[in-house]
């Protein structure tokens, strides 16, 4: 089958998530159709998650190509940018301060960044409750997606932005996610102000870590006045299992912390132990390093589907990055094979060197190193 023209191509996005909702509103501002489909019922079917920084040099370059950067900055937090490194005793070892008018990494809410980015979009562009289950065809196409609810629709172009399990993954490549022996347990508070007085003040209006060699707290503030904290832990992935312990065992879960914890401060403890509602558990995971594929002509990969690393702030930025270039390869290619090349020429390189720089990146999470912030406070 002849490679057709993108503006006549029927394209496949597989993943509502910022990578997955960028690329399709770059495709729309730029006359093309196209079709997000994503496994949740509905668009408010779960919480979306914490809070992320979008930077200068990627992030915020796709926002711009979508042209949202300005509704970005209206809704982010420059505050955010604060950052407080913690011993475990509970002194102050390091302050970062963003400087007035500092916009190199502003925060957002996930939810938020979605919600700008879905309403930007053509109505009925999302497909929700459209899990896929493989990808068939011939690899010159078309291509068959199979969906879990018994759907099948045939398209040119499949691009998924379905994250670290990805679906279509398997259509260019054998690689599959492995545990990095380090886990997040996720814990919420809010009304931090009135609620939790102490921990609002260890966090500030941005960011805090703390470790000590093993273990580690990393709490980010949210809007409305949330803080997620982050229980970074050197562990089994099969931990709960291990302990005698369940996913809903929150006091099982928090006495086990606080033996573990027992050298920290108290109030660094109150991290641990304050928290509303339970854990959720968030074991990580990363795709092995270089991770490329023969290029393909009806399928690619962007985000965490295409180079899934350690949560060290690049993860986002790179889906919305690659988002926007392989759009705009498809807007400016005569087909959607030269698109893909163009596309993969630039991602994979890029994508390769910065996985060799975070490999095993996950035990920096673990590190009493103090970052250096470039100017303390």
């Amino acid at each position: 089958m002849t490679s057709p023209a993108p503006a006549h191509a029927r394209i496949s996005v597989i993943g509502a998530g910022p990578g997955g909702l960028t690329c399709a509103r770059i495709l729309q501002r730029h006359g093309m159709d196209v079709t997000v489909h994503d496994r949740d019922p509905g668009p408010d079917a779960r919480n979306q998650g914490g809070t992320l920084d979008l930077h200068a040099d990627n992030g915020q370059i796709a926002l711009r190509e979508a042209g949202l950067l300005d509704e970005f900055f209206a809704l982010s937090r420059p505050e955010g940018q604060e950052m407080r490194h913690w011993d475990p005793s509970g002194t102050l070892t390091g302050h970062h301060i963003p400087a007035a008018g500092e916009l190199f990494k502003p925060e957002i809410d996930r939810g938020q960044l979605r919600d700008l980015l879905l309403d930007s979009l053509h109505p009925g562009t999302v497909r929700w409750g459209h899990a896929l289950d493989t990808v068939s065809g011939p690899a010159d196409g078309p291509r068959r997606l199979h969906f879990a609810n018994g759907t099948t629709i045939e398209t040119d172009l499949v691009i998924g932005a379905d994250g670290a399990f990805s679906r279509v993954r398997p259509a260019v490549s054998p690689a599959v996610p492995e545990y990095t022996g380090v886990g997040f347990l996720e814990a919420w508070f809010s009304d931090v102000e009135n609620r939790h007085p102490d921990i609002a003040e260890l966090v500030g209006p941005g960011s805090a870590a703390a470790a000590d060699g093993d273990r580690g707290l990393f709490a980010q503030r949210n809007s409305g006045n949330h803080i997620r904290v982050y229980i970074i832990r050197r562990v089994p992935a099969d931990w709960l299992t291990r302990s005698g312990l369940t996913a809903d065992d929150t006091d099982g879960i928090r006495a086990l912390l606080l033996e573990e914890y027992a050298h920290w401060s108290p109030r660094m403890r109150r991290m641990l132990t304050d928290n509303e509602g339970p854990y959720v558990d968030r074991p990580l995971f990363a795709l092995p390093v270089p991770h490329t594929w023969a290029p393909n002509p009806t399928v690619t990969l962007l985000g965490d589907a295409a180079h899934l690393m350690p949560p060290l702030g690049v993860g986002v930025n790179l889906a919305m990055l690659d988002a926007a270039e392989l759009a705009l390869a498809l807007a400016n290619a005569a087909t959607v094979d030269d698109a893909i090349r163009t596309y993969e020429k630039t991602m994979l390189p890029r994508s390769t060197e910065t996985a060799k720089a975070l490999e095993g990146g996950a035990e920096h999470l673990l590190s009493t190193d103090v970052p250096d912030f470039g100017h303390d406070a």
